[in-house]
């Protein structure tokens, strides 16, 4: 009878943190990255509350760093720390290429710290009414 009972419980379901399903974590991040406007940039733990994952900040910087050869393609450059800082900086190509990407989308950069920050933050949560 072991069948039996197992055939009476429903399936369990996929579900990830965003209640999308069959989704990977990485994918979610690289779709909501995707609609960071140019001249703004968000940060890797807004990205996690916004995804439902409020501890999970290291985990969408790795996604960050695994996002260079996806398609489409996916705007890592901006993303950063919850000071302004670029820390992701040295998983680019080079080690001023995120400053450049930011230079092309309007996003000064001084010393490594995006200037005003706090008027170009983007909140993916509000935006995106998340």
């Amino acid at each position: 009878m072991p069948h039996r009972k197992a055939a009476l419980q429903p399936a369990l379901k996929k579900v990830m943190p965003s209640g999308k399903k069959d989704e990977s974590f990485f994918e979610q991040v690289f779709d909501v990255v995707r609609q960071v406007p140019k001249g703004r940039v968000t940060t890797y733990g807004a990205m996690a509350v916004a995804l439902g994952t409020k501890l999970s900040a290291r985990m969408v910087g790795w996604a960050m760093n695994a996002a260079h050869n996806v398609r489409p393609q996916v705007p890592a450059q901006r993303v950063i720390n919850r000071n302004g800082m670029l820390s992701g900086k040295m998983h680019f190509e080079t080690p001023t290429q995120m400053q450049e990407l930011l230079a092309k989308d309007g996003v000064q950069v001084v010393d490594d710290k995006v200037v005003d920050f706090e008027k170009r933050f983007w909140d993916p949560a509000v935006e995106l009414e998340l």
